[in-house]
């Protein structure tokens, strides 16, 4: 059966690769994104299947509005997919207040404004998912990333519960963690001024795999937009889909890594507890 989609950040890459996907399968889609003009293309093939509106989802107010619109426009919206994101490549000390601001405004409250404000639409459904686009780098870490972790990792913590608050009422939430992927992201990254004390560094080799196109992209764009396009024909609603060998490997490893320590403290933690009265 057709579906319809609310997709964020469809100009390029996931969102963009969705869009055209669920179009071609005969679905509709209503896409925001910085620039509706970057669309004029698809909307002129296929039509009223494709709504589109300017959103930038640092904007609180109009995210609210414009998701508000969608759904009076639409009727129904099966899925809500939070694809908008911003890249910032630069060590902790490296990065600008407002390069900061604009990371965790964009992965993290953007996020948050565009699941809330669809909220009570799907509630009223009775019906409906969430998918939100994450990356391996929500539950592992890579130097000179630290702030799109930040963003990534609040974002998963805050999926993580609204998925349990929201299951009873029948609407049901998957993060999607794709692994390194060729497109757009590499290139649009906002890269702060390199510190010359973080030279021969991990902060550095990171950057330089970035600048010299050596960081490894093992992936591809149109197998994971197909992958979450299944997902959701499906009907399975896993908590986490992670997407690429190296999103597996590398979540494992941290996974792992953490559990070791984790366990390594066990007799300290039950050591704090308080005693009960004899």
């Amino acid at each position: 059966m057709p579906t319809t989609w609310f997709i964020t950040g469809t100009s390029a890459g996931f969102g963009r690769l969705l869009t055209e996907h669920l179009l071609a399968r005969g679905n509709r889609v209503a896409a925001t994104l910085r620039r509706p003009e970057a669309l004029d293309g698809l909307r002129a093939e296929h039509g009223d299947r494709l709504w589109t509106a300017q959103l930038d989802v640092t904007d609180t107010e109009r995210a609210r509005r414009v998701v508000n619109e969608a759904f009076e426009a639409l009727g129904t919206i099966d899925v809500v997919a939070n694809n908008a994101g911003y890249g910032l490549l630069a060590s902790a000390e490296e990065a600008s207040d407002e390069q900061i601001r604009r990371v965790i405004d964009t992965n993290l409250l953007g996020s948050i404004h565009v699941i809330r404000a669809a909220l009570p639409h799907l509630r009223a459904q009775g019906r409906g998912r969430i998918l939100q686009v994450s990356t391996a780098g929500g539950q592992t870490t890579y130097p000179s990333l630290g702030y799109y972790h930040a963003s990534k990792w609040g974002i998963e913590g805050f999926c993580e519960t609204v998925a349990r608050e929201i299951a009873p009422l029948g609407v049901s939430l998957t993060i999607i963690e794709p692994g390194a992927t060729p497109t757009r992201f590499g290139s649009s990254l906002d890269i702060a001024p390199p510190l010359p004390e973080y030279e021969n560094t991990p902060a550095a080799e990171t950057r330089q795999a970035f600048l010299s196109g050596h960081f490894p992209v093992p992936n591809s764009a149109e197998k994971i937009a197909d992958a979450m396009l299944d997902l959701v024909d499906s009907g399975v609603t896993p908590l986490r889909l992670p997407l690429g060998p190296d999103t597996y490997e590398d979540v494992r490893a941290a996974l792992t890594g953490r559990l070791a320590e984790h366990e390594a403290h066990r007799d300290v933690a039950h050591s704090v507890a308080a005693t009960t009265a004899g």
